[in-house]
């Protein structure tokens, strides 16, 4: 069956997350995907844990290989005239750059839109600075880390009486601002089929993940009040959170299991308390409304974590899903590839055969396309893995023009 992106060439010269990932979307629906590293300045994300067990270096990081799955990997050093001569083939060869390196380091290699779009008329540049090409922090650089805390979310996370705790993870970079590059990408491409025109893409990663605050940016602006960080708490529902469990045991340690509910009406809340047996503490009349319950919020949390302490997560969710209330497990890492019979009846993870870091679990497709499904074709390439077929098969260089750029370090 043919993919919706069979026949677009991508050239990914980014690094890390927000552009890996997008690339990696566009390579699950048929793209060939060239990804170009440098051994000098190796993706950081290889040396970051997790590595596949009793493995060490480049190679086996499932946080690189996660990200990277479907790509031909291509090692060039771009401070080389040779190195850089190769990365212009490549961009003459492609339908789409995209890159997420500093302003500095595209001026420096020579491939802003300027000179990519004179080497390829036709080409989709899409670029993903950390603050844009403009503005007094046109040359800051930084990561989601950074988003994190000046966009906002950081200030919103955590518990009112503690200093902001961030998302725990850098979320820009795994869905918001790949997730908008590809919509951009997508649609200049649609653009070119119906005009010929290659087009200049800019997402500023600070705009992009600027977009999901708008209710606390709305708050603000029509009623004058800044959100404040409430833990797991909504004004609008109590009791609403996580509750302790019951432990499990898992390799011989104690595993913290909760489970999350919330209560937005009567209903529910009736639900809640048949649960529970309709214990005695529920008839004070402090308990009697949302209102009153939210004035009464942490003797009302510690009531029901009495109750779910001595319940596993997988039954106190069972139950109080069976009496209408909105109930889940906080799963782990192990719940969602061993025990979350959803996304194993979906097949939402697949499983790829990786040279050295073996057999590993890989985050599917995003979406599902009922008539082009994607599909994860190859596992991630190992650094430098395809520099001879994508030098040879792909640019058309010669056997002594791929023999001069390694004896001149351009390629390694």
């Amino acid at each position: 069956m043919k993919q919706p992106l069979e026949g677009i060439k991508v050239a990914d010269f980014s690094w890390f997350g927000a552009g890996p990932i997008c690339a990696e979307n566009l390579a699950s629906f048929g793209a060939t995907v060239v990804r170009v590293e440098s051994e000098a300045h190796v993706d950081g994300l290889r040396a970051v844990m997790p590595f596949a067990k009793d493995k060490t270096g480049y190679n086996v990081s499932g946080y690189f290989n996660a990200y990277n799955a479907g790509k031909l990997g291509l090692t060039i050093n771009l401070n080389t005239a040779h190195g850089i001569a190769i990365a212009h083939k490549l961009i003459a060869w492609c339908d789409i750059f995209i890159t997420n390196q500093t302003p500095r380091i595209l001026e420096r290699w020579k491939l802003t839109y300027e000179d990519v779009a004179q080497i390829n008329p036709r080409v989709i540049a899409a670029f993903q600075p950390m603050q844009g090409f403009d503005g007094p922090h046109k040359y800051f650089m930084g990561f989601g880390a950074v988003l994190g805390p000046i966009t906002g979310y950081s200030y919103l996370s955590g518990f009112p009486h503690r200093k902001p705790m961030g998302l725990g993870t850098n979320y820009p970079d795994y869905v918001i601002n790949p997730g908008h590059t590809l919509i951009a990408i997508l649609a200049a491409l649609r653009h070119r089929n119906k005009t010929g025109e290659g087009q200049y893409i800019e997402l500023a990663q600070i705009e992009s993940s600027v977009a999901p605050l708008a209710p606390a940016l709305m708050d603000y602006m029509a009623n004058g009040r800044v959100q404040m960080r409430d833990g797991n708490r909504l004004p609008h529902a109590s009791p609403h959170g996580a509750f302790r469990c019951r432990d499990n045991t898992f390799n011989n340690a104690p595993e913290d299991r909760w489970v999350a509910f919330g209560v937005f009406n009567d209903e529910q809340w009736r639900g809640l308390l048949d649960a529970m047996g309709n214990p005695a503490w529920a008839g004070d009349a402090k308990f009697a409304s949302i209102a009153a319950r939210k004035q009464h919020e942490d003797e009302l949390d510690a009531h029901i974590t009495q109750w779910t302490r001595e319940r596993t997560a997988e039954d106190a969710m069972a139950l109080l899903q069976s009496k209408g209330v909105p109930a889940g497990v906080v799963q782990n890492a192990r719940d969602m590839l061993d025990s979350d019979d959803h996304l194993k009846a979906r097949g939402y993870y697949v499983y790829l055969d990786h040279p050295e870091a073996g057999r590993t679990a890989y985050d599917g497709p995003p979406f599902v396309l009922s008539k082009t499904p994607g599909t994860l074709r190859t596992p991630a390439p190992l650094l430098g893995q395809h520099n001879d077929y994508v030098c040879r098969e792909i640019l058309g260089m010669t056997e002594d023009e791929v023999t001069e750029a390694v004896i001149e370090q351009a390629l390694y």
